[in-house]
Order: structure tokens, then C-alpha cells, then sequence
């Protein structure tokens, strides 16, 4: 089993990927150094939101959970 901290640096890496892969299509796509770099800082905002009420949505739904009895 991971410790916290190893699962936070896991997270941390997968969201710095995640934003390089993102500013790099952006970069593709519009051709700019400056927006493709906005694109990435919004992303990692917008991303992470939706992330948390993506998971607290989920708390709600019982699909998949294994009652403790």
C-alpha cells in the first residue's frame, strides 16, 4: 500500500503531465508559446476542480462499494 505522501507526489506528477501534454497540443493548435502556456495554467485550475466534485459526486453513488456489515 502507497503512503500519502507517495500518492500525493503521484498526483502531483500525473497533473505536470497531464498540463505538458496539454500546453504542447495548444502549442500544435494555435501556434503560440503564449497562449499555449495560459491554456496549461487554466487548465491546471479548472482540471483540479472538477476533479474534487467529480469525487464528491462519486461519495454519493453506492455503485461498486462493498458494505461493511
Amino acid at each position: 500500500m502507497d503512503t500519502h505522501t507517495r500518492s500525493f507526489a503521484k498526483a502531483l506528477s500525473w497533473r505536470v503531465t497531464g498540463t505538458i501534454d496539454t500546453m504542447i497540443i495548444s502549442l500544435v493548435v494555435t501556434g503560440s508559446f503564449k497562449l499555449a502556456a495560459a491554456i496549461g495554467v487554466t487548465e491546471v485550475f479548472t482540471k483540479s476542480l472538477l476533479y474534487y466534485f467529480h469525487e464528491r459526486a462519486w461519495l454519493r453513488i453506492p455503485y461498486g462499494r462493498k458494505s461493511v456489515t
